[in-house]
């Protein structure tokens, strides 16, 4: 289930950082407000599922067994995390409040880099351990 979790959020990653995220930077800034509000609550049903599943199944994994694989991909799990909610999570709310310049917009795509090799690392290390 962990490897189906893994792969479910790196492949959602990769859209994000290919497609969806270099989209907002071409939407109409009066129209930007409106198309991120449908795409954070529609990426959100899919995301945050997955999130919390892999939290999940790798904190028990951890508990069942701690070895070095177990900790190593815990840790790049609290990391991808702690730059969901400690960065992107600020960031998508001053797109949503309408006060998002295009730098915002090209951080989103630049920062959006390391958690996406985080979750594409989550995503080896499990399809190694199968």
């Amino acid at each position: 289930m962990s490897l189906l979790i893994d792969f479910g959020l790196c492949l959602t990653l990769w859209f994000v950082q290919l497609i969806a995220y270099p989209q907002f930077a071409q939407c109409a800034p009066e129209k930007l407000v409106a198309w991120h509000a449908r795409y954070t609550h529609r990426i959100a049903f899919f995301v945050l599922p997955l999130m919390l599943g892999q939290l999940g199944w790798s904190a028990w994994g951890l508990f069942q067994e701690v070895t070095l694989l177990t900790s190593v991909r815990l840790l790049l799990i609290l990391a991808a995390w702690a730059l969901t909610f400690g960065y992107f999570l600020p960031l998508h709310q001053k797109i949503a409040s309408g006060q998002a310049q295009a730098i915002d917009l090209q951080r989103l795509v630049a920062w959006n880099w390391p958690r996406t090799a985080l979750w594409t690392a989550v995503f080896l290390l499990s399809l190694g351990r199968n």
